[in-house]
């Protein structure tokens, strides 16, 4: 199977299945001599790990990184850097009863017709699970990117109960389980995923990730846009299906005096009066913050008979077991996150082989 790798100098590449013995990554050209060792990627995992509330799966894995290469004495040596996580807690016996039943909503049949094999225990490699690696390899882009960027993401929306943009308070995101920043909306989300719940369904979410402190600059006019990478690897997320940059699909809505983001000179440098654009003009950062969201699909493991097929050919009904999450798009912030950081990562690299600074000669 081919394309288990992104980015281009800042290259990573993930390996494993839900059910196997592990899960890693390789990243490839990160720069040297930067300070890494476990504790500046396992916090990162930690926020993504399953089993920590109610509303996630209660698959209990420790998801304890370990570096097997390209770090000697504390520091990046230039070389590839491999990592690995051990899966602890796997059940596939939840799995048999799906073997040659294709689960509604997941990639069991489009795998089966591309493959002509799959691995049916947790989806293989279209599980959630691959995600973790994805965490990890964002803790070392941020090693690259530096302490400079900030990248923070948030659940703004869950089913048809958005957040209240005036309440919003980023300081709340780490401080409950549901990564909400509204005060105010926490407790009808709780209340909303415990009945999603005892029904055996599922919901979708939409999360947005805020970049801070990236450098003008990065990206390319045409085939290289910093918006069009990471819409692709935000897209890349198991479970997503729409990505927007910026007002995206409102932008739609509105006139051009509406969606312009006025500038001005102030002490020398370009000053932008709103954000409509989510930080990228022609593909190419302008120093404002980068803003995206994405929406991921409600969890197509549910507990309600849906009508299905087999490998056979049989008509059938299927109902998954298992442990699942009644809301995928928790733990999908950290991972929203870390791709923003691989993606950045990658521009910055790329910008400086091209122009070879950061600072822009005019602003």
């Amino acid at each position: 199977m081919s394309y288990n790798t992104f980015g281009h100098l800042f290259r990573v590449t993930t390996w494993g299945e839900s059910h196997g013995p592990a899960i890693g990554c390789v990243i490839d050209g990160c720069p040297p001599g930067l300070a890494l060792d476990v504790a500046d990627i396992q916090p990162w995992l930690d926020r993504r790990r399953p089993g920590q509330s109610k509303f996630t799966t209660q698959r209990q894995e420790a998801d304890q990184v370990e570096i097997l290469s390209g770090v000697f004495e504390g520091r990046t040596t230039g070389t590839p850097i491999s990592l690995l996580i051990r899966n602890t807690d796997q059940r596939s016996r939840d799995y048999g009863d799906i073997a040659t039943r294709y689960r509604p909503g997941h990639a069991d049949v489009a795998y089966d017709m591309k493959y002509g094999i799959r691995d049916y225990r947790g989806g293989g490699r279209s599980s959630a699970r691959e995600t973790a690696m994805r965490v990890a390899a964002g803790a070392v882009a941020r090693r690259v990117l530096g302490g400079g960027v900030r990248i923070r993401a948030a659940l703004v929306q869950i089913g048809p109960h958005a957040v209240d943009r005036a309440r919003m308070d980023w300081d709340l995101v780490n401080a409950n389980p549901l990564f909400c920043p509204d005060a105010g909306m926490l407790p009808v989300w709780e209340d909303y995923l415990a009945d999603i719940r005892r029904n055996g369904s599922s919901i979708g979410a939409v999360i947005e990730v805020v970049a801070e402190g990236v450098p003008p600059g990065l990206g390319a006019p045409i085939y290289g846009k910093l918006d069009s990478d990471l819409a692709m690897a935000l897209m890349s997320i198991n479970a997503v299906k729409g990505v927007e940059i910026g007002e995206g699909f409102a932008s739609a809505c509105l006139t051009g005096e509406e969606n312009a983001d006025p500038m001005r000179m102030e002490n020398g440098r370009v000053r932008f009066a709103s954000n409509h654009a989510g930080g990228v003009l022609g593909g190419i950062s302008t120093g404002q913050p980068v803003i995206a969201r994405f929406a991921v699909k409600p969890t197509s493991s549910i507990l309600t008979p849906v009508p299905s097929v087999t490998r056979e050919g049989e008509n059938v009904d299927v109902m998954t077991r298992g442990r699942h999450d009644p809301c995928v798009g928790i733990r999908a912030v950290p991972v929203g996150e870390a791709m923003m950081a691989c993606v950045l990562a990658d521009h910055l690299l790329r910008h400086r082989g091209q122009v070879g600074n950061l600072e822009p000669v005019i602003l």
